[in-house]
């Protein structure tokens, strides 16, 4: 993986401390930013359980990247489609079943579960480029008779 170029030090870039890990190298750097957002930045590691501010910036740059690799043509990325919806609606279940099975290079796993004597909670993981999955999961969201659903995007971030 190449370094971005250093101009001087680069915007809010210095000649840090280097650590091994593993095999990946770490990087000590600064981050110049006002007081009040620290604060708040804080605050908010805390109450998700952070020990240390490099290990939530390191999160917040993965998810980042893991976005940005849903919107690149080459980008192989994971999705899950949570929905619920009424079973006793109409073919709704055969729809879901229709539509996952014309997609089975996208579908890695779904799981079915009977929330009550009317609603089912589907779950579908999926694998492929950011394109086909987001269409996949827009189709099976669309479906009349679902309540309501998300799909989440997630990745690895190189």
């Amino acid at each position: 993986m190449s370094k971005p170029p250093s101009h001087e030090h680069g915007p809010g870039r210095t000649h840090g401390q280097t650590h091994e890990q593993g095999s990946d190298e770490l990087t000590r750097f600064g981050v110049s930013i006002g007081s009040a957002l620290l604060s708040r930045f804080d605050d908010l590691i805390g109450t998700q359980g952070y020990t240390n501010r490099s290990e939530a910036i390191r999160d917040l740059v993965r998810d980042r990247l893991v976005e940005e690799s849903w919107d690149r043509e080459d980008g192989n990325v994971v999705g899950v489609v949570a929905l619920v919806y009424d079973h006793d609606m109409r073919q709704v279940g055969d729809r879901l079943t229709t539509i996952q099975h014309g997609h089975g290079e996208q579908v890695v796993s779904a799981l079915h579960v009977h929330l009550d004597a009317h609603d089912c909670l589907e779950v579908v993981v999926m694998r492929g480029e950011g394109k086909g999955v987001r269409e996949m999961a827009n189709r099976l969201l669309s479906i009349k008779g679902v309540k309501h659903g998300r799909l989440l995007m997630t990745g690895l971030a190189d």
